[in-house]
């Protein structure tokens, strides 16, 4: 099912009902899964690794070298999970020797025009809207939504179920469950919505609310609030997963609205 139009090498491994449309180009260092559309005019080089039932639109380029003057010309790969969507004039950069790869997940939806740098990781079931800039080394976990025309620093780390709303220039880490928005960027409660979406009960998310507004509302700097929620809120998942989001930011997170400058 590949058109004749196409150019397609021959060492590149196809799966069954793949579909490639005219005017694209796909190298021999190349293997897509089964059902997967590739539309026309995408280029797709070496290193690319798509899984199945994907849909690449037209003027998409997946696997290009880095843009990364440390570059030099090791044998990398760009990663795509199944059922991920990636419209129109998406480009994806394959990874370096820092990590090996970039890699997008599964059941992801990347909007037209964004870009995504090297060695970024970006989990399962993200979105990211129209026109964003990824740099370099990234990660995104899964369930985020990243508002249109934003952008992320390199070396940047968002967690899970993470709501950015669109034009945020994201310079610090940002925590699991929350929502970010304002510039300079700034904490703007949990990501409730998105929560019982997915299945979270109302006690689950009262207590990421009552981490987070120990974190960002009883007036205490990071280390304290810490401290305060290890000593008087009890161990579960969710509330571990903050702690040690926390503890592992070197750059630091995002701050709380109104603090006049970033948390310690």
């Amino acid at each position: 099912m590949i058109h004749q139009l196409a150019a397609v090498d021959k060492r590149a491994k196809i799966s069954k009902n793949v579909i490639v449309e005219p005017f694209t180009t796909i190298a021999g260092d190349v293997e897509i899964g089964e059902g997967t559309w590739i539309g026309s005019n995408v280029t797709i080089m070496d290193g690319a690794r798509i899984g199945k039932n994907c849909r690449i639109f037209p003027g998409t380029v997946i696997s290009a070298i880095p843009q990364d003057l440390k570059f030099d010309g090791e044998d990398t790969q760009t990663i795509i999970g199944d059922d991920t969507t990636i419209r129109e004039c998406v480009t994806v950069n394959r990874g370096t020797k820092a990590l090996g790869y970039t890699k997008i997940g599964s059941n992801c939806l990347i909007m037209a025009t964004s870009h995504i740098a090297h060695d970024c990781v970006i989990g399962d079931h993200v979105i990211i809207v129209n026109g964003c800039g990824i740099a370099g080394h990234v990660e995104i976990g899964d369930y985020t939504v990243m508002g249109g025309l934003s952008a992320v620093h390199q070396f940047g780390k968002i967690g899970k179920h993470v709501m950015i709303s669109g034009g945020t220039l994201v310079r610090k880490d940002i925590p699991p469950y929350v929502k970010v928005a304002r510039e300079p960027m700034a904490y703007a409660g949990i990501n409730s919505v998105g929560l019982r979406r997915r299945g979270f009960t109302n006690e689950k998310i009262f207590e990421i609310q009552k981490i987070y507004r120990a974190i960002f509302q009883m007036k205490m700097n990071v280390s304290q609030a810490i401290t305060h929620i290890e000593k008087e809120m009890l161990p579960t998942a969710e509330r571990d997963e903050i702690l040690q989001f926390i503890q592992n930011s070197p750059r630091g997170i995002v701050k709380g609205y109104g603090t006049g400058k970033d948390r310690e």
